[in-house]
């Protein structure tokens, strides 16, 4: 998995090593994808459905020639998608080698957060949440569940063409 990871002195003159995360939201949850894992941000896009796709699979998109999978994130967690597709936000990664479009509410701001903060994910978290979610941080004003692309792209059962 591709980090980007830094060290920053702090104002006590300890270094302190960090990782920058994109945000974004689904159903008022935020959650964070490591920016090195993350190829493009896209505004609502024109998506062509699959036929006979699994229902998580919203259906694909061209991004500049490539075919790109779009999966909705609120049928993916079991969430209300009424309408969602059309106005939702897409956060494109890799993974095993193949591009896919996550579509989520909301796309936020980058932030650096100290590696040292992370912190396990909780048995009381929501089950939707806990199986694609690899950790969190505990912020000022919510918490952030720092996404695992894996455990998203792993259980939706498809099998990409190479």
């Amino acid at each position: 998995m591709n980090t980007s990871c830094q060290t920053s002195a702090a104002a006590d003159g300890v270094e302190t090593a960090t990782e920058d995360y994109v945000t974004m939201t689904v159903a008022g949850q935020a959650f964070g994808i490591p920016v090195l894992s993350v190829r493009d941000v896209l505004s609502p896009q024109i998506i062509t459905r699959i036929p006979l796709a699994s229902p998580e699979i919203a259906g694909s998109l061209n991004l500049r020639g490539r075919i790109v999978t779009a999966i909705n994130m609120r049928t993916r967690l079991g969430l209300p998608a009424d309408g969602f597709v059309e106005r939702a936000m897409a956060v494109v990664v890799e993974h095993d080698d193949e591009p896919f479009s996550l579509l989520v509410d909301e796309v936020g701001e980058v932030l650096s957060l100290p590696i040292g903060q992370r912190q396990a994910v909780p048995a009381t978290l929501d089950a939707r949440w806990r199986d694609v979610s690899q950790g969190i941080y505990r912020l000022d004003d919510r918490l952030l569940l720092v996404l695992s692309v894996t455990s998203v792209l792993g259980t939706i059962g498809f099998d990409p063409v190479h």
